[in-house]
């Protein structure tokens, strides 16, 4: 299996609370809700990076599209990590999600492998972290 990945869909419980979190607060593009018409069709789409999108889709509708039970909520079953170019960019990161209604659950700061780092939980309690790391570029 060659590495493809081209979007990240997160199951949430409020599907225009959430478009309102990314587009809103994080300042992320979207043209907004769509599929509405189809019945476990309602998502929204974002842009994320050349290649990379991330979808917002109702729990139950992923749910229902995989065949599976709705399951709880589990911030710790995987992480989103958001690299920037400077100490200072993790801080506005944080303080724009903060903003935006996000939990901080790890305060950013200096990290033992020589970066600089926190964690915010969006609504639906999905992790994030926002990082800089001397050893990665961020790109622009």
């Amino acid at each position: 299996m060659k590495p493809r990945i081209t979007l990240i869909t997160l199951g949430v419980d409020d599907l225009e609370q959430a478009v309102r979190f990314y587009r809103d607060g994080l300042g992320f593009k979207t043209d907004g809700i769509v599929g509405t018409q189809f019945e476990y069709g309602a998502v929204a789409f974002f842009d994320l990076q050349t290649g990379l999108k991330l979808a917002l889709w109702p729990r139950s509708s992923l749910a229902h599209d995989a065949g599976l039970q709705p399951g709880g909520r589990s911030a710790t079953g995987f992480s989103i990590g958001h690299n920037v170019a400077s100490k200072l960019e993790v801080d506005a990161v944080m303080e724009q999600a903060a903003k935006a209604g996000a939990i901080i659950v790890k305060p950013a700061r200096d990290t033992f492998w020589g970066g600089y780092a926190g964690y915010f939980q969006d609504p639906d309690g999905h992790l994030w972290e926002v990082v800089w790391n001397p050893q990665w570029l961020a790109p622009d």
